[in-house]
């Protein structure tokens, strides 16, 4: 009787330092969870009237896509920015999106 005590107290006691150990792990973002935005840091945050969404996220979604592989090129995957120059900038959403996604796909090797 005295053994099966001790053998539970044992297994209980191994039990509750799993636990402990894998509570922090709970917590911890996803693995699969990708920073797109880290390529597209230079596009503009700002609606711009008549596109769908601002010129970061069409750049993020462009970078997802071609992460993905849903698309095999940089200029493919960010066919949908704008490819005019706004005064005070360097390059176009366009070509910005296009050095963000040859950026991904040479990290990505």
């Amino acid at each position: 009787m005295e053994a099966d005590l001790k053998l539970t107290t044992k297994i209980l006691a191994a039990l509750v330092a799993l636990s402990l150990s894998a509570a922090p792990a709970l917590g911890a973002p996803p693995q699969n969870a990708k920073a797109y935005g880290k390529y597209c840091k230079d596009q503009s945050k700002k609606h711009v009237e008549g596109q769908k969404g601002t010129p970061f996220s069409q750049c993020v979604k462009a970078m997802a896509k071609l992460d993905k592989g849903e698309t095999e090129s940089p200029r493919a995957a960010c066919k949908d920015l704008s490819r005019k120059h706004a005064k005070g900038e360097k390059g176009t959403p366009f070509s910005r999106c296009v050095s963000g996604g040859a950026k991904l796909l040479r990290d990505k090797d």
